[in-house]
């Protein structure tokens, strides 16, 4: 079996690649190695990859529609899986036009692709950020989602809009995920559990938003990896779906730090500081649609997803000392 897998180098990419080469798949692994997080990050994620014989790399910006054309020509993929993009809530303010390039352009030239090549099944990221200001909680995939609070949320409720239009259109099934706060190994340093560890680990000041009242539907990769994959092998879906790929479980950050500040053996220094623009106060995913269609069932809970990120962080101390160094653009 071949999978066309877009964002191998990236943190949800990299394990869905994996998964399935483990297993002795073939996957296409596209990526243009953007530089908003250290590379020197994406670029260990894909030795590993490199290290299985089924693994293919194809660097390419999806911008680059030419390019596109030639890797859909070569590997006439039946299904694809969409995780590439520009992410990142507070840097869509510092450099808009980077998500109108990658979420919105990169995005619609995959969806030409699957028009013009007859892909059968187009399943994608979205995000739990289109979800805005709702107030009632836990999020379903049902509520109204046309408020965005930030420019990040807006591309995703964009590729929703447009991935139905394209199944209007042309009959290609299309098959939305709303990630709600992903964590693991390998994971992105721009978000919470690296930055708080790693200011953990060094000594430095750990800032925390909206005053520790910031609630966050914390999910581990493997699970997430889990619902990916019935998104992509289920049966009898619509052609169109969107699911909440969450842990069904809001935990406060100020519990996250507890549990971090427990697995590290380090106190914290912390400074508290406003809700930050674009940022939702609470993020709680109903996950019953996804676990009647899907399958889906977490099974990792936060104290046991932060032991195993810390346990990766001290395996890698060297690759975490150079990501520090270079620092990151969110």
């Amino acid at each position: 079996m071949r999978y066309v897998i877009t964002g191998t180098a990236g943190f949800i990419g990299f394990h869905l690649a994996l998964s399935y080469l483990k297993e002795g798949a073939e996957v296409v692994g596209i990526d243009s190695f953007t530089p908003y997080y250290p590379v020197v990050l994406k670029q260990r994620r894909h030795e590993i990859l490199k290290e299985y014989p089924g693994f293919t790399e194809e660097k390419l910006d999806l911008c680059d529609i030419k390019s596109l054309e030639r890797c859909f020509q070569s590997y006439s993929p039946d299904t694809l899986c969409h995780l590439a993009a520009q992410p990142g809530i507070r840097y869509s303010m510092k450099d808009p036009f980077s998500y109108q390039k990658s979420n919105l352009e990169g995005f619609v030239n995959l969806l030409e692709m699957a028009r013009k090549f007859s892909i059968k099944r187009f399943v994608y990221a979205s995000s739990s950020s289109v979800y805005g200001n709702v107030k009632e909680v836990p999020y379903k995939e049902t509520q109204n989602v046309d408020t965005p609070i930030s420019l990040y949320a807006a591309t995703k409720r964009a590729n929703e809009i447009l991935a139905y239009t394209y199944q209007h259109l042309y009959s290609i099934q299309t098959i939305g995920l709303r990630f709600f706060t992903v964590y693991g190994p390998w994971g992105r340093p721009d978000m919470a559990i690296w930055k708080f560890t790693d200011a953990l680990k060094t000594g430095k000041e750990i800032e925390v938003f909206n005053h520790g009242n910031n609630f966050r539907d914390f999910t581990y990769i493997d699970d997430i990896v889990s619902g990916i994959r019935a998104a992509l092998s289920q049966d009898n879906l619509s052609l169109y779906e969107i699911f909440n790929l969450g842990n069904h479980q809001s935990e406060n950050v100020m519990k996250l730090l507890e549990l971090l500040e427990n697995a590290t053996q380090c106190k914290a220094k912390i400074r508290m500081i406003p809700l930050q623009p674009g940022d939702m106060v609470t993020t709680f995913a109903d996950i019953e649609n996804a676990r009647q269609k899907l399958g889906y069932v977490p099974k990792t809970s936060l104290a046991k997803g932060i032991e195993s990120f810390v346990s990766w962080y001290r395996e890698n101390e060297e690759l975490v000392r150079k990501v520090r160094e270079i620092g990151c653009m969110g």
